[in-house]
């Protein structure tokens, strides 16, 4: 499959992810400053997975845009393997919405937010899964290989 297919369909899988974590805030049928105090907690747990969602977008964005470039030549096609890494991320992903409507809607509660924490992990895990294969099917000459190296951040 080319790069550019996985790219695209990564691309609109989160946007779905983000447009349905924001319809999943309910709006106030009060016009109120104070109907809006409930709400905080919705807020904020959508504010944070916004920020997560965006994070992994732009750090997949730039991931992908080093697959292909080994010693000096580009090739547009991704691996099985890759695609299914893929899969897996976005699958951890698209749990984002359900995690953070059970944590805001419960005000923080702890067994929501350990949830939250359980799906935050698995998506890292699984975007390492990810990174992982793409060196593998691109060896060790691969621009990602020597972008992350051995640095425990990019990890």
């Amino acid at each position: 499959m080319g790069k550019g297919r996985l790219e695209a369909f990564s691309d609109g899988v989160l946007a779905i992810i983000i447009t349905i974590m924001v319809l999943e805030m309910k709006v106030p049928h009060d016009a109120s400053a104070a109907a809006l105090t409930p709400l905080v907690p919705v807020l904020l747990s959508y504010v944070l997975s916004f920020l997560y969602v965006g994070i992994y977008w732009n750090n997949h964005h730039h991931m992908l845009h080093a697959v292909g470039k080994v010693s000096g030549h580009t090739v547009q096609h991704v691996s099985g393997a890759i695609l299914w890494a893929n899969l897996h991320l976005l699958f951890w992903l698209s749990l984002f919405p359900f995690a953070t409507g059970w944590m805001g809607e419960n005000h923080f509660a702890a067994l929501p937010t350990a949830l939250y924490g359980v799906v935050l992990l698995a998506a890292a895990i699984a975007y390492w899964i990810l990174q992982q294969a793409i060196i593998a099917d691109q060896g060790e000459a691969s621009v990602l290989k020597q972008a992350v190296g051995s640095d425990w951040k990019g990890k």
